[in-house]
């Protein structure tokens, strides 16, 4: 029996693909197999050393101590795409709000809600609310994962002319993204041509504070700034000054700080981007399923500390070894199963910067004094043996 500790309130649709014979999940299971958690801040959290896997139900993930877990060998699962439609929809409406004085117009018709000459003043105030197109205009979109490939696509077919930046963008991102899309050659150069620059990156040490106010400078007058990634890659003293100064038109963001709101040119959104139906249980079922694939085979898709690692398996007893990713550490485990008589029927083994992943099937079952064997070798982290 697998045990599941939630530690946030998690999508039904996603609670139920997990197996009720084999699966027992609640919030306050003491020493789980599995934790999923939304936004629940771990960082602080002491981690029992039960837990094998984190899911996080979203694809940010620095409320989770990343580098503790990969150093007790718990892998780290994000869902990246699985909110990514909503967070477009809300980058598109984010263009028309910062573009058109949408909001202001609102606010402002209803302060005249008690008036009898309602249609007269709209019509004598209407132009102090008017704004550009955003067909024809440039959108600059820094990030092309998930949701900044959905984002770039959908500008283009609005008529905007879209150049992209990412100089990680992956294989699959990259064979979704519309052939309209203009390739950016720097940060600084997409910074300088963009009339609406858009971020979608991930919140890393390189990326913290990306844009301050060296980098403010560069943007073109007037342009209009969206942030629905993380409020740290955004400076708000600097934005908020460049905006104050006529830099900037606006800041559309999905974190408002009271720094921030008390700028009348930035729209403040309650950290909308994924607050959909749809998305939660997008993203629960994700979740859920790499849980499930990796407590029961091993497998590991989507991970952020540890490399996609999947064979598929023909034999009964498969060995799951993490380890550091350094010399001989393939060579010490085979040796080890040689010794003890084990042949090996498959095995795979890959690495992510520090750490490594290796998959091993047999066709017996190993030895418990092998298995410990193998756990006091230096550099493995982790051994797990589990049967079919």
């Amino acid at each position: 029996m697998f045990r599941i500790k939630t530690m946030n309130k998690i999508s039904p649709p996603g609670l139920n693909l997990f197996p009720k014979d084999r699966y027992e999940i609640a919030d306050d299971i003491a020493n789980p197999d599995a934790i999923l958690v939304r936004s629940a801040d771990m960082n602080s959290m002491e981690i029992p050393s039960s837990v094998l896997a984190i899911a996080r139900a979203g694809a940010g993930y620095n409320n989770i101590p990343v580098k503790n877990c990969s150093e007790s060998g718990v892998v780290v699962f994000n869902t990246p795409g699985a909110n990514a439609n909503a967070v477009k929809e809300l980058t598109l409406a984010a263009l028309l709000l910062s573009s058109r004085n949408i909001i202001g117009g609102v606010n402002w018709t209803s302060s005249v809600a008690d008036k009898t000459d309602v249609a007269e003043l709209v019509e004598k105030e209407k132009s102090k609310f008017t704004g550009p197109e955003i067909k024809g205009k440039t959108l600059g979109v820094i990030g092309l994962g998930a949701i900044g490939v959905l984002v770039a696509n959908d500008a283009i077919a609005l008529g905007m002319n879209v150049i992209g930046f990412d100089p990680y963008i992956s294989v699959d991102a990259a064979w979704n993204l519309s052939r309209e899309v203009i390739r950016a050659e720097s940060f600084e150069g997409i910074l300088a041509k963009s009339d609406y620059i858009t971020l979608h990156l991930p919140l890393v040490d390189q990326t913290k504070g990306l844009l301050d106010a060296d980098k403010i400078r560069i943007i073109k007058k007037d342009a209009r700034v969206i942030n629905f990634s993380r409020n740290a890659l955004v400076k708000d003293k600097d934005i908020v000054e460049a905006l104050e100064a006529g830099k900037l038109s606006a800041y559309v963001t999905d974190f408002p700080t009271p720094e921030l709101l008390a700028c009348k040119k930035v729209i403040g959104v309650p950290h909308l981007g994924a607050s959909t139906p749809e998305a939660e249980d997008n993203c629960a079922v994700m979740a859920v399923m790499q849980i499930i694939d990796y407590l029961e085979t091993g497998e590991i898709r989507n991970s952020v500390n540890f490399p996609r690692c999947k064979l598929e398996q023909r034999y009964p007893h498969r060995l799951l070894v993490v380890n550091r990713n350094i010399p001989n550490m393939v060579g010490q485990i085979t040796t080890s199963l040689a010794e003890a008589n084990v042949n090996i029927q498959d095995l795979i083994n890959h690495h992510h910067d520090e750490y490594g992943f290796s998959i091993i099937d047999t066709e017996h079952q190993i030895p418990d004094s092998v298995l410990e064997k193998i756990r006091k070798v230096n550099g493995i982290i982790r051994v797990r043996a589990i049967q079919r």
